[in-house]
């Protein structure tokens, strides 16, 4: 019987000469887990990872605060369909900035990565690189160099047959599934316009310690600082550029003019992000995407995804495709699996039949489109795709280090801006 040793060594030896490896046996091999970023959306990745296969063990978690990993690890394991599949010793719970490289050196053959996006790519890249198979949350980045390392990673886990799986959970989704099939079908015609929505309320902040650095207070805040959110537009909204994506069979826009700005978020507490914006977007051939977006209180809510065609309109949120002649489809009340359950299904069963998923190309594009929204709200100027793609900008730090600098940002002002 070969050991589990050798079971792995082989696959990871396979996978670096990039040779399809044995699928792994179904339920026969335990497939072991490690989780990057033990927020609210990682701890709901392992919640989702152990209950997609009969044979998984979540062994590993890191984060850069350990009493973030200890409220992850605790409330998983009081979770009782997955508490048996938990087996994270002490020595398996990293923190701190190096602590990704320490989990991927400890045995583990999935990794989940949940972290604020600004650490994506070099995450995604590493892991890869290391043999491992991935679940990336979304976004994938927070620049332009940032996606361009997801594109070429991407194209390596093709390589070393390696899966690599986005969280742009509605693609799992089966009612958008469904619409967009028959959207694709011809139901509506030719697609010629999207007007995209995502308006919500304010999220959380976890306030100040005076004992924090300016790179934990910025690390313990991240989603107001875009070298670690990409602000808000990309790290929320890019869910709907994904489904316009979807929906315009991958075509990419060639270029788009913006507006957005800062009306609530005036105390400085909100770091440096937007909480509104409104972006249109031009492709080649005449269609239009028309974006909007807003975090503020006490204000009317609206995500939807509204498509317009030459012979009818579409609603992906609705689940229903209404053509100007015939009946109109409803895909109804019927209950299915949510979808976030769904891509560890997907994921998992992928794995165990050697039928590997790789997302990581379109995550990166939808993500791209985010990217160039908010660049053209920052900047005020009509920027094209090509110009977004080559753009040289990198937010990152020029240390990883919590007694180290954050990197220098100021909340945009349009007008003065300067796209990089």
């Amino acid at each position: 019987m070969t050991s589990r040793r050798t079971f792995l060594a082989a696959s990871a030896a396979t996978a670096a000469t990039s040779i399809l490896p044995a699928a792994y046996a179904a339920g026969g091999d335990t497939l072991r887990v490690g989780l990057v970023g033990c927020g609210g959306r990682g701890t709901g990745a392992a919640k989702q990872a152990l209950r997609a296969d009969s044979n998984v063990r979540l062994v590993a978690l890191c984060d850069a605060f350990m009493d973030r990993l200890e409220g992850s690890l605790s409330e998983l394991r009081n979770i009782k369909d997955i508490a048996g599949k938990i087996d994270v010793a002490p020595e398996r719970c990293f923190d701190g900035f190096d602590g990704f490289n320490k989990l991927l050196g400890c045995g583990v053959d999935v990794v989940l990565l949940c972290t604020p996006p600004g650490f994506r790519p070099p995450h995604l890249k590493a892991a890869i690189e290391a043999g491992k198979h991935v679940f990336c949350e979304k976004p994938v980045a927070v620049d332009a160099t940032g996606v361009r390392s997801v594109i070429e990673t991407a194209k390596l886990a093709k390589e070393r047959n390696l899966s690599l799986c986005s969280g742009f959970c509605y693609r799992y989704d089966l009612g958008k599934r469904e619409t967009v099939k028959r959207i694709h079908s011809g139901m509506i015609g030719d697609v010629t316009a999207m007007h995209i929505t995502y308006l919500t309320s304010p999220l959380w902040y976890r306030g100040h310690k005076p004992e924090w650095t300016a790179m934990e207070q910025q690390m313990r805040n991240w989603y107001y600082y875009p070298w670690l959110s990409g602000d808000f537009i990309v790290e929320q909204h890019c869910h709907n550029f994904d489904k316009a994506s979807w929906v315009l069979k991958g075509e990419m826009p060639i270029a788009c003019t913006g507006v957005g700005g800062r009306q609530v978020r005036t105390d400085p507490k909100w770091g440096h992000i937007y909480d509104h914006f409104s972006v249109a977007f031009e492709y080649k051939n005449g269609a239009r995407l028309f974006s909007t977006c807003r975090q503020m209180a006490s204000c009317t809510g609206d995500v939807n995804d509204y498509v317009m065609g030459t012979k009818g309109t579409a609603q992906l949120m609705k689940h229903t495709v209404t053509p100007a002649a015939g009946a109109e489809w409803e895909l109804g009340d019927e209950p299915y699996k949510d979808m976030y359950q769904v891509e560890h299904d997907e994921l998992f069963a992928g794995i165990r039949a050697g039928k590997l998923i790789n997302d990581g190309e379109s995550a990166a594009y939808s993500t791209l489109m985010a990217l160039m929204a908010r660049e053209a709200a920052y900047s005020g100027k009509r920027l094209t795709w090509k110009e977004m793609l080559a753009s040289k900008q990198n937010l990152a730090p020029a240390k990883y280090d919590m007694a180290a600098p954050p990197p220098e940002f100021k909340t945009p002002m349009p007008g003065n801006y300067q796209f990089v």
